[in-house]
């Protein structure tokens, strides 16, 4: 640091200034794992990058600012003028301005939010559970078995107990559950994932401390030897490696799956005490990505903007006197925002309610305005359909004959296409798939939907890419659930397309690739896959230096076999 001394980033999660002459004379903390670079700029700020997946801006010692990435920050420096530019272990390099003037657009701003919340959704844990994996509020539209029974529902990205009320034959609110001090959000992070554990091991002889992460719902033998091809150590330490991480992860009563079959001898598991064997059933096929289990959903938006944008949209209306009666009144305007309050809610949406009157408006919108002005109003409908009300409301007007969805669908994708059109009603579509009273339109409509998409893909940005592989995705779950062998068929097709094309984006393709898998595993295409030569692009895939697509490729792999 110009002046001052040295700056050094530590392991220990700590940022150190030091003087030349050696002495220490400032520690900054703030990091929850490792920090991997530090950089200091003319202006004394100071930023560092670490495995917690943040890049901190730090003044006179203390952190000023915290930005969230969606995986490890490899390194972190400082341009001329005061940016920040980061490398990430998701594969993007990003520079970070105050210069308002140089800000990323509301598209690009709205797609980071979107993949940040994803990334922390997908990995949150509350009580131990996995936020993703409880059910939505709508659970709690079924009554219980008995008396105080508990049921957590997942509401935005809170989990929340409910007890059974049998005399009021309702679901009574206890709160939100949080992690206690044991619970694997408490766990750490590396190489930009989280673990429960993340051991230090000594192995002697000179060799450095090694890292060896570890979930307790992982195969410890399984781990041990992943873990010791990767750093290139004898398998004769297998057994010490599996008595190590039973041991420090308090798993002392770990029975082994009886499937299990040595990769290199064919033998059971090594279990202390047991004779040893070397018959047994043939191995049971594990996988690492598939099958994809419940939705990937659009849950963040930017109310304040929508409105915004609808409000500037409505006085171009206004001022056009062909056109002023398309234009909203108060009224309308109090209805919209009474709607975001309700929206903006999530912990409540198993009691606030919306009206007739909410959808009777905003069908109207999207019905009568011009299409280069519906995208703001579609947005809005992507966050009104994840409300249970938002959902049964709009699927009684479908019932009634008026299909607005549908027309605005048609409307969105029409030729020449209009970028955000596209995005929004991307979104809004997928978010469909969160209420499974919409289920049947989705199935109802699948091939035209698939099909429309796949005609507006030239014009595709990188956010619309994303949100079309995770449209494919949730169909993919739909589909397997209602085993419809046409529709698997199409979306097959539809995603092999994505995973063939090298110019896409690393989380575009995964998700792709994990339809593909899914639908190989549990659907009624994997001779179709086959036939379309699935294998090339699971070669492709495991030569990937992603390690998230090479692993999903691996397990596809499987299934060619």
């Amino acid at each position: 640091m110009p002046g001052m001394g040295i700056l050094s980033a530590s392991h220990d999660g700590t940022i150190k200034l030091w003087a030349l002459t050696g002495q220490p004379l400032l520690e900054m903390i703030g990091h929850t794992s490792l920090v991997y670079s530090v950089d200091a700029h003319s202006s004394g700020l100071i930023a560092s990058g670490s495995e917690d997946r943040s890049v901190k801006i730090w003044k006179d010692g203390i952190c000023v600012q915290s930005i969230e990435h969606p995986g490890c920050i490899w390194d972190a420096k400082f341009l001329d003028n005061g940016d920040v530019v980061t490398a990430c272990s998701d594969g993007v390099v990003r520079i970070w301005t105050t210069d308002n003037n140089r800000f990323c657009s509301d598209e690009e701003l709205a797609t980071y939010t979107d993949i940040i919340s994803q990334y922390t959704l997908t990995r949150k844990t509350v009580g131990g559970l996995k936020l993703m994996d409880l059910p939505g509020v709508e659970a709690l539209q079924v009554q219980g078995n008995n008396d105080g029974q508990t049921l957590i529902v997942r509401e935005g990205d809170n989990g929340v107990a409910y007890s059974w009320n049998s005399k009021e034959l309702k679901w009574d609110k206890i709160g939100e559950v949080v992690d206690g001090p044991g619970d694997a959000a408490q766990g750490q992070v590396y190489d930009g994932a989280h673990y429960d554990f993340v051991f230090n091991v000594d192995i002697g002889d000179g060799e450095p401390i090694r890292k060896l992460p570890y979930n307790r719902s992982d195969d410890p033998y399984a781990v041990a030897d992943k873990w010791l091809l990767k750093e290139n150590l004898p398998l004769t330490y297998r057994q010490q490696v599996v008595e190590f991480i039973l041991q420090n992860s308090g798993q002392s009563n770990f029975v082994p799956d009886p499937s299990f079959r040595d990769p290199y001898t064919g033998g059971n598991a090594y279990v202390p005490g047991e004779p040893s064997s070397s018959n047994g059933s043939a191995p049971k096929q594990t996988f690492k990505h598939i099958p994809k289990n419940g939705m990937l959903l659009f849950e963040t938006a930017q109310f304040e903007g929508i409105l915004k944008k609808i409000t500037v949209f409505s006085a171009t209306l206004a001022s056009d006197s062909e056109q002023k009666h398309l234009s909203l009144s108060e009224a309308d305007f109090s209805r919209l925002a009474a709607i975001v309050k309700v929206l903006k809610n999530t912990s409540f949406y198993h009691t606030s309610k919306l009206a007739d009157a909410d959808i009777v408006l905003l069908l109207k919108i999207l019905k009568s305005w011009p299409s280069q002005m519906m995208f703001p109003v579609v947005d809005f409908l992507r966050m009104f359909v994840l409300h249970p009300d938002g959902a049964t409301l709009l699927l009684k007007t479908i019932e009634s004959g008026n299909d607005v969805l549908m027309e605005t669908f048609r409307k969105a994708v029409a030729i020449p296409v209009h970028s955000p059109n596209v995005l929004t009603i991307l979104k809004a579509v997928t978010n469909l798939f969160d209420n499974s009273c919409l289920h049947q339109w989705l199935k109802t409509h699948c091939a035209e939907i698939i099909d429309s998409f796949s005609s507006c893909k030239p014009s595709f940005s990188k956010s619309a890419h994303l949100a079309y592989a995770t449209l494919l995705l949730n169909y993919s779950v739909l589909s397997i659930e209602s085993k419809d062998e046409q529709s698997q068929a199409q979306i097959l097709s539809a995603a092999l397309e994505i995973a063939e094309d090298d110019a896409q984006d690393a989380d575009s393709k995964y998700r792709a690739l994990v339809a593909i898998g899914s639908l190989m595993l549990n659907g009624l295409v994997k001779s179709i896959a086959l036939d379309l030569d699935v294998k090339s692009v699971t070669s492709s895939a495991k030569a990937s230096m992603d390690s998230k697509i090479a692993e999903v490729g691996a397990d596809i792999e499987l299934l060619t076999r």
